[in-house]
């Protein structure tokens, strides 16, 4: 091992050169890999706002490729959501833990002369504290009696605390909204970012508040959470039978609403990046052969300078396989050198997207431990012809080559 180390650091631009496959390869494979660990981080995240027991119930759901022809059909053929199905529901559902109510909308939050333009607003019922991910962090939710009495209060996302009330306690503070007053009752945790967008630019007041302010209901949706995550599927097929029944959908009609969970859009990133690291695959795999190839050629060129010196080695006691093991050890560190330094080049740029751009990208542990593997494993294979060369050269003649 240390005669391979020692004839790599000989010539290190030649080693550097050889090994570009490699590094390529091994910087694409993790870079990738990155990509998708950082997803299923966010994807995570976003799973866990519906818990393992949430789903939802919306006019139009739309997974993956976005297809507008099919948009404007659901778009024409499926009605709004409204307060009456949402109570038949509520009262007819047996596999249903809890389901609430939410209907948003885009204002302005402006207080002294301060505005704020693009505020999620959510009409929410007083059960949506539970059902969705939002927690206090101050003050207190939206109250059953608020929504009874109409109350104009409102709770507020950590981003409005910080524009309006950075100094002060919040909590009984009046904020207008959409040009009305409403008195402030609670502050949520924060959410965070995603994709370089604020999850806490919300602010939550009572749904009947929200009806008696906008007599549209468009945009209405439903909330639920079932019994427990074993009673998932039926709790979803149970809501869609109570929909159907209530819209008088006939046996062979489709549905004119959607429903979704968090195993939706898990299977749904799963196809993703089952593509993604179909075509991750096929690059590395051309990077890794080219790589191992380069590193091939480059071990028979060393068999050929080095004949006098195996010559010599065999001469003094050194058997076929001491030859052998040390080409193969040389083209393996070689290889797995390559490997290292794509990992260092891979995990400089996840910093760098990760700083500059809203892309998640995390490194795992494992495509590190995959690519040096890997890298080190082409250059095992392909070290294995010139290695064998090496140790069947003949000694005699191999101490009377000369260069």
């Amino acid at each position: 091992m240390m005669v391979a180390a020692a004839s790599l650091r000989a010539a290190k631009m030649r080693s550097f050169l050889t090994l570009l496959g490699i590094i390529l390869a091994t910087t694409t494979l993790i870079a990738v890999m990155s990509v998708i660990e950082g997803m299923n981080q966010y994807i995570a995240k976003e799973v866990s706002d519906m818990g393992a027991e949430g789903f939802r119930i919306r006019r139009i759901v739309m997974l993956g490729e976005f297809d507008a022809k099919k948009y404007l059909e659901m778009d024409k053929k499926h009605p709004q959501m409204n307060r009456d199905e949402y109570d038949f529901i509520r009262a007819k559902a047996t596999l249903v833990r809890e389901i609430g109510m939410e209907a948003f909308r885009s204002v302005k939050a402006d207080l002294g002369g301060v505005t704020l333009e693009q505020v999620q607003m959510s009409g929410v019922t007083s059960n949506m504290g539970v059902i969705s991910s939002t927690k206090t962090e101050s003050g207190r939710f939206i109250m059953e009696s608020d929504e009874a009495r109409r109350r104009m209060v409102v709770f507020i996302g950590s981003d409005i605390k910080e524009k309006f009330f950075a100094a002060v306690d919040p909590i009984g503070k009046t904020l207008n909204v959409d040009g009305r007053p409403f008195e402030v009752i609670g502050v949520a945790k924060p959410l965070g970012n995603v994709f370089g967008q604020s999850r806490d630019k919300f602010v939550m007041i009572p749904a009947e508040t929200f009806f008696k302010m906008y007599s549209s209901r468009r945009g209405l949706g439903y909330n639920a959470l079932a019994i427990d995550q074993a009673h998932l599927e039926q709790a979803k097929d149970e809501v869609r039978a109570l929909l159907r029944a209530y819209r008088h959908l006939r046996p062979g009609q489709a549905d004119t609403f959607g429903i979704v969970a968090s195993d939706s859009l898990v299977g749904l990133w799963d196809k993703l990046t089952g593509t993604i690291a179909a075509t991750a695959v096929g690059v590395v795999s051309v990077f890794m052969v080219v790589g191992g190839v380069v590193i091939m050629n480059i071990m028979l060129a060393a068999v050929t300078e080095r004949t006098h010196e195996i010559g010599i080695r065999k001469s003094v006691g050194a058997r076929r396989s001491d030859i052998l093991k040390q080409f193969l050890v040389e083209s393996s560190m070689m290889a797995g050198a390559g490997g290292l330094i794509g990992v260092l080049l891979a995990w400089a740029v996840a910093v760098i997207v990760r700083s500059a751009t809203p892309v998640p990208m995390a490194v795992p542990l494992s495509s590190v431990v995959i690519g040096v593997g890997l890298s080190s494993a082409v250059g095992l294979f392909f070290g294995i012809f010139p290695a064998q060369r090496a140790a069947k050269l003949d000694p005699i003649e191999a101490l009377r080559y000369e260069k």
